[in-house]
């Protein structure tokens, strides 16, 4: 993208993106700036100083006072999935590589490394005015987003952003670079599968998983495959319609994470209003909303890993790039094996396709 720039691209942006809303008043940020040619990020910066203002400064200390506004809707999303959450920071962490927000209603892990760009936002939508915090990473990818409601302390929101607000409030078009294209995995032939499923079968924790990736550089979808018949099984492309549905009908608590390179946003505890709108598979409850696009999965897995707790057992789904689209686990808290409710339920998930 441009350098930033108060010229020519922008005013015509702008009136480009005033004639697509009136065309299409509901479209989608994501959709707009596609149809516009531009990043996410641009079709925010080129508003500043019409309810946009950018932000400066050290986003991890704008997280880390959070706290004291009260209950908000986070969101993250990635190419595939939208996931919504309603409700408080509260323990808020950072260490070199990776920021924590604790909580039973938000829980996020935050690379901070890829928070590139901030905004404040303000503006009238269907339901009103609304007023959002605005992260992009350095492809002016949105990495993040936080959303004021009616029992948000406002007062304390207002002081927490002002100390981040830029003095230079002109619109731009930010300089965005894509990111690397991921390298492909190794042939399956030069993987040390033994050694890969000696490792996983020695597995304590399930955080360690990436690492014994690393270890054996083996791609995460790779392994899923070396590892079939072993501690994966394939699952139906409509695995997730059934997780969501049964767990919701047989009232069993899970956790959905959703990530993309700045942050895993993640749910937990029982889901109930299970939706289909054409390809979008959603979750419409009060305090959680999930808008995946059943269409983008081509691959799922019930993925088993050992740890102290026993074993973890997992559903994860897969796009046409082998990128990870999101991960669902049973609730349950370190220390305490899996609900066998849950395990019942992926196991039937996973006999499904056999019997299929």
């Amino acid at each position: 993208m441009s350098e930033r720039t108060t010229g020519g691209d922008v005013a015509a942006l702008l009136r480009e993106l005033a004639e697509l809303k009136t065309a299409n008043p509901g479209v989608r940020a994501r959709d707009a700036a596609a149809e516009l040619g531009i990043s996410e990020c641009a079709l925010v910066a080129i508003r500043c100083g019409d309810g946009v203002s950018r932000l400066e400064g050290d986003f991890k200390n704008l997280i880390k006072g959070m706290p004291s506004v009260g209950r908000v809707m986070v969101l993250t999303r990635n190419d595939h999935v939208v996931h919504e959450r309603h409700g408080e920071f509260g323990k808020v962490g950072f260490n070199s590589h990776v920021g924590l927000v604790l909580n039973e209603t938000v829980d996020l892990r935050i690379f901070i490394k890829h928070w590139r760009f901030g905004f404040l936002v303000e503006e009238h939508v269907r339901s009103g005015n609304r007023t959002s915090l605005q992260f992009f990473d350095g492809a002016g990818d949105a990495v993040h987003k936080i959303y004021l409601n009616e029992e948000s302390d406002r007062q304390a929101f207002g002081g927490l952003v002002s100390g981040f607000v830029a003095s230079e409030q002109e619109p731009f078009l930010p300089s965005v670079t894509p990111y690397p294209e991921k390298p492909s995995d190794r042939p399956d032939d030069a993987i040390d599968k033994v050694g890969l499923l000696k490792d996983w079968g020695e597995l304590q924790d399930v955080h360690d998983f990436r690492q014994l990736l690393l270890d054996h550089e083996v791609g995460r979808h790779q392994a899923m495959r070396l590892a079939e018949g072993r501690f994966t099984e394939r699952a139906p492309l409509s695995a997730m319609d059934e997780v969501l549905n049964q767990a919701a009908e047989r009232q069993i608590p899970i956790m959905v994470f959703v990530g993309n390179r700045g942050c895993i946003q993640i749910h937990t505890g029982v889901v109930k209003n299970i939706k289909r709108m054409g390809d979008w598979l959603n979750v419409l409850d009060p305090d959680f909303n999930l808008h995946l696009r059943e269409d983008r999965i081509a691959d799922a897995f019930i993925v088993r890993k050992p740890s102290e707790d026993g074993t973890i057992t997992a559903l994860e789904l897969y796009d046409a790039d082998a990128e990870l689209i999101l991960t669902v686990f049973g609730a349950r808290k370190p220390g305490n094996p899996e609900l066998e409710s849950w395990r019942t339920l992926a196991a039937e998930v996973a006999g499904a396709l056999t019997a299929a």
